[in-house]
């Protein structure tokens, strides 16, 4: 009798439309989407509602490695869509958390720009749809720097001293240091790192702060006189200050891929879909970019979007920062404490 009564109780729940037994039916109205804290502007999110009756469960976390550990515990569960940076996709790909993307449902996929299509944490454009790029500048202020900054073997010149600011990521500051010698962000050799790690340490002087959040208040303050600064900082920092100069480093670049992919045991796969197809819309990715202020990477959006976020085809040569031995990640690190030491920082 009481078996009979709980169906009864949950055929009339799913009528009405309520949560009901099992949970099955309510999944299916909401994505949950899982990436750092704003990354879209709420009217995209509540236009997707809007358009497929999915509500939008957004959630977050602070560092790539959180959210793989996270998604590592849920054995590849618990989130429809992550949206997080390219090292960090290649290791969940390689762990086997992520799922093919059904291209029958996200038949625009070609709007994706062919610049950043087939990288290395996704060579056969499986399982992801690139978000944004970024790609980290230097920008200075002409009025207070007596010479042409043309690249990053610039920023060791006596003339900066105590007036540069960088961004904190150590693999990035690292990188750079490397493509001033003429080698790779990527280098294995332990030597070179070392010799890196020297070079470096002779940049010290110069360097007024170190800070990932709002670096470019450095600039507009007056603080600092150049900046190493993220896609996002270039962007407002030249919003407010537009006789400020940025420089394309004739080194060549340090790529960034944020890319959105979905978990293998996603409970709403469809709605995934249907988000990645969403985001790849023009005017979404329009929307998109300016808010976040990172380059676009829909090629079908260039035409729409802030030309300031469209990479000419002047940028030049770069490369992706990508995953290294653990010997070589080591080393890094061992810089770059070495660096903020000599820095005071």
């Amino acid at each position: 009798m009481k078996k009979k009564l709980l169906a009864l109780l949950c055929a009339v729940l799913l009528l009405l439309g309520l949560s009901g037994c099992g949970g099955k039916e309510s999944q299916s109205k909401e994505l949950v989407l899982y990436t750092w804290e704003g990354m879209f502007p709420q009217e995209v999110l509540d236009g997707f509602t809007q358009k497929t009756g999915v509500k939008i469960v957004y959630s977050n976390f602070d560092y790539d490695e959180t959210m793989l550990e996270k998604l590592t515990q849920a054995k590849g569960g618990d989130y429809d869509i992550v949206i997080a940076d390219d090292y960090i996709i290649e290791q969940a790909v390689n762990a086997g958390l992520v799922q093919a993307i059904d291209k029958s449902a996200v038949d625009n996929f070609g709007n994706i720009n062919p610049r950043y299509q087939g990288q290395f944490y996704d060579p056969e454009d499986k399982y992801t749809v690139p978000y944004g790029c970024g790609i980290p500048l230097i920008v200075y202020d002409p009025s207070a720097v007596d010479f042409e900054i043309k690249g990053y073997n610039d920023l060791w010149n006596p003339a900066l001293k105590d007036s540069v600011a960088i961004t904190a990521n150590y693999r990035v500051i690292n990188g750079i240091t490397l493509l001033s010698m003429g080698k790779s962000m990527n280098e294995e050799d332990l030597d070179v790192i070392a010799q890196a790690g020297e070079k470096l340490l002779a940049l010290a002087p110069n360097i007024r702060l170190i800070q990932d959040d709002n670096t470019q208040n450095a600039l507009l303050n007056g603080e600092a006189s150049a900046a190493f600064l993220y896609t996002s900082q270039v962007t407002q920092v030249m919003a407010e200050n537009p006789d400020l100069k940025v420089v394309y480093p004739e080194e060549g670049l340090g790529y960034g891929i944020m890319a959105a992919f979905i978990p293998v045991n996603a409970p709403n796969a469809k709605a995934a879909n249907e988000f990645l197809r969403y985001l790849l819309e023009p005017e979404i990715s329009k929307a998109c970019m300016e808010y976040i202020g990172y380059v676009n990477t829909n090629g079908a959006a260039d035409s729409i979007v802030d030309p300031a976020l469209v990479a000419p085809d002047s940028a030049g040569s770069g490369e992706f920062i990508m995953n290294v031995s653990e010997e070589a990640n080591d080393a890094y690190n061992r810089n770059w404490t070495a660096f903020k030491a000599a820095c005071g920082q």
